[in-house]
């Protein structure tokens, strides 16, 4: 039984081109997590997918039943693999996501997803939380850029804030080609 778990957060077709809600580098962030996806299915490590679905009447996207919703191919499951659906920032929120990582034994969680500023950083601090060691690979996350109070934010400023806050007292923060290393594999 394994004693790490990859949890892949939320790498839907509405991120990419074409969808409803765009990430900046979505596809770079995607090959990463492909690439770590496989490092942990070689593991044997735990693999859960979490897909988000949004039940507000006016959702921007992740809209239930649609092609936008489902997980895209660059990170599809196996048939073995769970597939748990969130309707919450938060997957562990009523959800079945810590029974499932308890019934395994699973000691340590590695991340990789999306939004770096909203579910990355959600299930990160959850996580710890909960008691795991946590790592997340930060090339492979995407966000998109944000405003507030007028202030215009790029993505990769989003990106690098959140990956900078995570980092002080919450998790370990690598890169794909770090994290491969460690697991004596190597990218393609």
């Amino acid at each position: 039984m394994t004693k790490q778990a990859l949890i892949v957060v939320d790498i839907q077709n509405d991120y990419f081109a074409g969808g409803k809600w765009i990430l900046d580098g979505v596809d770079d962030a995607a090959d990463n997590a492909r690439d770590v996806i496989d490092a942990a299915r070689t593991n044997g490590d735990l693999v859960v997918h979490i897909r988000h679905e949004t039940l507000a009447k006016d959702a921007p996207f992740f809209v239930p039943s649609t092609e936008g919703a489902q997980l895209h191919p660059k990170a599809a499951n196996l048939p073995d693999e769970r597939v748990i659906v969130k309707h919450h920032m938060n997957p562990y929120r009523e959800t079945d996501l810590q029974k499932i990582l308890e019934n395994h034994g699973v000691e340590a969680v590695v991340v990789v997803g999306n939004m770096s500023h909203m579910c990355i950083d959600a299930v990160t601090r959850a996580s710890v939380d909960f008691g795991y060691r946590t790592t997340v690979v930060h090339d492979a996350c995407a966000t998109h850029d944000l405003e507030f109070n007028g202030v215009k934010v790029p993505a990769t400023q989003v990106h690098a804030a959140f990956m900078a806050a995570l980092s002080f007292g919450y998790a370990e923060i690598v890169s794909a080609a770090a994290f491969l290393d460690s697991t004596g594999q190597r990218a393609a």
